[in-house]
């Protein structure tokens, strides 16, 4: 893959992304030497018309040339890709490049490369973000707590001492309450930001039914149980006094049966509130989500619900992210489904109207466990939970052949697949996204709907290899409360673990444990370091049987990122492919356990092309190693 020609959409290939509409916007385009007498064509769709400018080679950079062109930006999301012609070793090439790679035939315009002349929305803190998603019931109870309040507990609560199991059955799990709170979550803010933390996500924190609270039965103020609007206010202070983000969790598309709305909605059909659901038959029968009756659907062709939903200066979504609240952004529960309903599909104007509501400074990232690319046009959410495009593609590769995890949704358990399917679905599926919402998307390898990341991949190496694409990926790195303990959980419920913060605090973790926390916080450490790996585009170096190398790319320092499923014969990289030399640089490599990369000069003079990069595995693992460009790139366009 290192032979192929590239473009990516980072800085490399699009070195200024601040054009806007009708600009132009310039584009370089890398093709091998083992292509002779090239002509790279650059295709746009202009008004929905392909549009064609022949590229002027560049500089020379390694074993190959660059090549450049503008793009005009006449609409607001501009499709391109680039066809590459020329001979090799005897044949002609006839080569389309798009995101997904090389094709040699002609092909739809999905896996095209986009461009938003609008740019993106989400906020800047973003691009450096390492994200800790909490369960707030089950990850800290505060100091001045005490004992659970029995008599204090709604009906439903089943109340549980702090180092009791959660039970797998969901029904049981939802009733089961531990005592953590907003409080002991401030308390706990050092020890996350140690860790590498920068923004904490909360799983909802609304009055409800159930323990998970996904059932709200008011969005007006905050759980008592969880200390109420005040511990929110002094949480979020307390957050930005160290510059940290705080994020909350939004049903846009369901509330629960006990709440205020739906009172009111089943007591008058006449009721504004009776037009915020789907009623069948007034009052009993209507539609929940998926079925369920504690979960009644939201109606959007209501402009009173959108109001109170969003659209209104006192409306749920401005309200939380407004004094004397000021958290940071919304990730939107079952984002997918909100605003579509049988014949009615208004999720796209729903998505653009609640990122219109908000803030510029904030994040809206919606819930989709399958295929998003769709609903990620650039005005809508920022990002999504990358499951389809991350987290599947890694549990597939790097799970047991025999294992006992049930497969993210599908009847079955999870399979090992070979790295050819796996590099496929990578590819192909991320493709489809715009840059911005590859970069402002979620990367999970687990969250509080799956089993946990030790429990599915079973061995320490390949959760080690895991947390390498982690950090690796394009993606805002999002970790669940206590996988840097590497706890365990077959299941949603039986995942949501209370932190062991007893043995924690008495620095009494066993050593694997504490090792395995100390490699959490050295890619949390390069991720921060290296701006490669916060914003860096992707180029692909090579697949083995066991291995996947890739580079994430800049102008100055790109990164080199080598995960390995097993042990695996040596991988000899020509610098002049990779564009970049380990030189002096390969010292500040992190690795897991077992990998090596080695720098080899030459023997004759120092030509850069002589020069190779050696990447050795004795297990399952990861290596990060920052680069030094060979060249840097050109200035055109800056």
């Amino acid at each position: 893959m290192a032979r192929e020609p590239f473009h990516d959409s980072s800085r490399v290939g699009v070195p200024s992304r601040a054009a806007e509409l009708d600009a132009s916007v310039p584009l370089r385009v890398w093709v091998p030497d083992s292509v002779q007498d090239p002509t790279v064509v650059l295709r746009q769709l202009m008004d929905g018309e392909p549009w064609f400018v022949t590229c002027t080679r560049g500089d020379a950079d390694g074993a190959g040339h660059w090549f450049e062109a503008e793009l005009l930006a006449r609409n607001p999301v501009t499709n391109y890709r680039f066809l590459v012609t020329g001979r090799e070793d005897g044949n002609s090439v006839y080569e389309w490049l798009t995101a997904a790679g090389i094709a040699d035939h002609d092909i739809s315009d999905a896996h095209d490369f986009t461009y938003l002349a609008s740019g993106s929305k989400a906020p800047k803190w973003l691009e450096g973000a390492i994200v800790y998603q909490v369960f707030p019931d089950r990850f800290a109870r505060s100091v001045s707590s005490g004992e659970l309040p029995v008599h204090e507990l709604p009906e439903w609560a089943l109340p549980m001492q702090w180092d009791e199991p959660c039970e797998e059955n969901g029904e049981r799990n939802g009733r089961q309450i531990y005592g953590g709170d907003l409080k002991g979550l401030e308390e706990r803010l050092g020890y996350l930001q140690d860790l590498g933390v920068s923004v904490v996500y909360m799983c909802p924190i609304f009055p409800a039914g159930s323990a998970h609270r996904y059932d709200a039965s008011t969005f007006e103020f905050v759980d008592p149980l969880l200390g109420g609007n005040e511990a929110l206010v002094s949480l979020t202070r307390a957050a930005h006094a160290r510059g940290m983000k705080i994020v909350m969790d939004l049903t846009t598309n369901h509330t629960g049966n006990t709440h205020e709305w739906f009172a009111r909605a089943q007591a008058d059909a006449t009721s504004e509130e009776a037009g915020f659901y789907f009623f069948t038959e007034h009052p009993d029968r209507y539609d929940g989500w998926l079925g369920i009756d504690s979960l009644p659907k939201l109606d959007y062709e209501s402009a009173a619900l959108r109001e109170r939903m969003y659209a209104s200066e006192n409306s749920i979504v401005r309200r939380y992210l407004e004094p004397p609240f000021n958290v940071d952004g919304w990730r939107i529960d079952v984002a997918n489904m909100t605003g579509r309903h049988g014949a009615q599909d208004l999720t796209h104007e729903v998505a653009r109207e609640i990122r219109e509501a908000m803030r510029e400074d904030t994040w809206l990232v919606a819930e989709h466990f399958h295929d998003a690319s769709a609903d990620l046009a650039g005005d809508g959410w920022d990002g999504a939970m990358n499951y389809t495009g991350f987290t599947k593609p890694l549990w597939a590769w790097l799970s047991p052949q025999s294992s006992s995890v049930m497969w993210l949704g599908l009847p079955m358990r999870v399979p090992q697949l070979p790295t050819r399917a796996v590099l496929a679905s990578l590819r192909d599926y991320n493709a489809q996204l715009t840059y911005e919402a590859r970069l402002h998307s979620q990367n999970q390898l687990c969250s509080h709907d799956t089993a946990r990341s030790r429990t599915v991949f079973a061995d320490p190496d390949r959760h080690a290899a895991a947390l390498g694409a982690l950090v690796g990926l394009p993606g805002i790195p999002t970790l669940f409360a206590g996988d840097e303990l590497a706890l365990e959980g077959n299941n949603g419920e039986h995942s949501r673990t209370p932190m062991p913060w007893g043995a924690i605090d008495a620095g009494a973790l066993p050593d694997k444990t504490q090792r395995w926390q100390e490699l959490t916080r050295r890619v949390f450490a390069a991720r921060h370091a290296f701006r490669a790996l916060q914003s860096g585009g992707m180029r692909w170096l090579h697949a083995g049987r066991d291995s996947l190398t890739f580079i994430r790319t800049d102008e100055q320092e790109p990164v080199l990122v080598h995960l390995a499923r097993a042990a695996h014969d040596e991988i000899v990289l020509p610098e002049s492919l990779v564009l970049a030399s380990a030189s002096g640089h390969d010292r500040a490599a992190v690795c897991s356990p077992g990998l090596t990369l080695e720098t080899a000069g030459s023997t004759r003079g120092e030509l850069p092309s002589e020069h190779t990069l050696t990447l050795r595995a004795e297990r399952a693992g990861f290596a990060l190693v920052p680069l030094r460009s060979l060249t840097a790139a050109p200035t055109r366009g800056r």
